[in-house]
C-alpha cells in the first residue's frame, strides 16, 4: 500500500486540495493520501520547510511527498523527483529540499520532463499528481526526469553565536496556537550554555527559566477554582528540540497568543545570553 502526503499553500476555502486528493484516487484508488499541512502562509518556503522536516520522518519508508507551495514551472523554478533518507519528494525546486536535505544528502535527483505531454496551469495536479503515482506503482525516478547533479541552495535561518556567551537567534515558525518557535536548538543551547544561568530575551520579553512542559506552570496543589495560570507565558524545548515561546492554553479567538500579545512575529529576534562564570 502506498502512502503519499500532501503539503501546500493552498488552504480550505478552494477545490484545489481536493482536486489533488480525486487525481490521486483515480489513478490509484487504494493509494493512503495523509494531509500534512494546506495552511502554509503562501509562498512561504520556510515555513514549508520546517513543517515538512518536522513530519516526513514519522511516515514508511517509500513515502512519496507532494509539495504544493510555489510551485509554478518558470525558468527559474524547475520541477524535481528526489529521493531522500528512504522517502520521496516531488516538489518545486525553489529552495525548499536544500533546507530538508541540510543534514542529508538526496540519493538521487532527476528533472521532472513530462511537461511536454502534460498542459498545465496546476502542477500539483496534472504533474506532481502524475509522478507520484508513477513512483507509487513502482517506476523509477529515470522515467519520468533526467539526473540533476543539485538543488537549488537556499541557506535556512542560522542562529549565530556571537560570543562565548551570547546565542542570536530568530523566529522562523508561527504555529496554530500563536506559539513562536525559533531557530535555536536545544543542542546548541546546552553547547554554548554549559549549564549556566541565562537570561532569554525578545523585544520587552525576559525569561530566566526553560520548563519542560507546558503544564509545568501550573500550580496543581491549588483547587481548579483559584489557579490563574491560562494565558501565561513560558519558553520550553518544543518536541522538534527548538526553544519556543509560548501562551499556557492559548486561544487565538480570545485570549490571543504568543505572537501576538508579546508583539512577535517572524523573523523577529531572539536572543540567549548567558552569565559568564559556569555554575558548580
Amino acid at each position: 500500500m502506498a502512502f503519499i502526503t500532501l503539503t501546500t499553500d493552498f488552504g480550505r476555502k478552494d477545490h484545489f486540495v481536493s482536486a489533488v486528493k480525486g487525481a490521486i484516487y483515480t489513478l490509484l484508488p487504494e493509494t493512503v493520501v495523509v494531509d500534512i499541512s494546506h495552511e502554509i502562509s503562501p509562498f512561504n518556503i520556510n515555513e514549508t520547510a520546517y513543517i515538512l522536516k518536522n513530519a516526513y520522518k514519522s511516515f514508511p519508508k517509500g513515502t512519496i511527498h507532494i509539495v504544493g507551495v510555489d510551485s509554478e514551472l518558470t525558468p527559474e523554478n524547475k520541477h524535481i523527483a528526489l529521493l531522500l533518507d528512504g522517502h520521496y519528494f516531488v516538489c518545486p525546486d525553489n529552495g525548499i529540499m536544500s533546507m530538508i536535505a541540510s543534514e542529508i544528502n538526496p540519493s538521487k535527483i532527476v528533472e521532472i520532463n513530462i511537461h511536454d505531454r502534460v498542459e498545465t496551469h496546476f502542477s500539483a495536479l496534472d504533474v506532481f499528481v502524475n509522478v507520484a503515482c508513477h513512483i507509487a506503482r513502482g517506476g523509477t525516478l529515470d522515467v519520468i526526469g533526467k539526473p540533476l547533479p543539485e538543488i537549488t541552495k537556499m541557506v535556512e535561518l542560522q542562529p549565530q553565536v556571537v560570543s562565548e556567551t551570547k546565542i542570536i537567534g530568530s523566529v522562523i515558525y508561527i504555529d496554530n496556537y500563536g506559539n513562536v518557535i525559533s531557530n535555536i536548538t536545544k543542542e546548541l543551547f546546552h553547547q554554548v550554555g554549559k549549564g549556566r544561568s541565562f537570561t532569554l530575551s525578545s523585544g520587552r520579553n525576559t525569561f530566566k527559566k526553560i520548563v519542560d512542559n507546558y503544564s509545568d506552570i501550573v500550580n496543581f496543589e491549588l483547587p481548579i477554582s483559584k489557579r490563574n495560570d491560562a494565558g501565561n507565558r513560558l519558553a520550553l524545548f518544543n518536541s522538534n528540540d527548538y526553544l519556543e515561546i509560548a501562551i499556557y492554553k492559548s486561544n487565538l479567538q480570545t485570549v490571543g497568543g504568543a505572537s501576538s500579545l508579546l508583539g512577535l512575529d517572524y523573523r523577529s529576534c531572539i536572543s540567549v545570553e548567558f552569565d559568564k562564570t559556569l555554575t558548580d
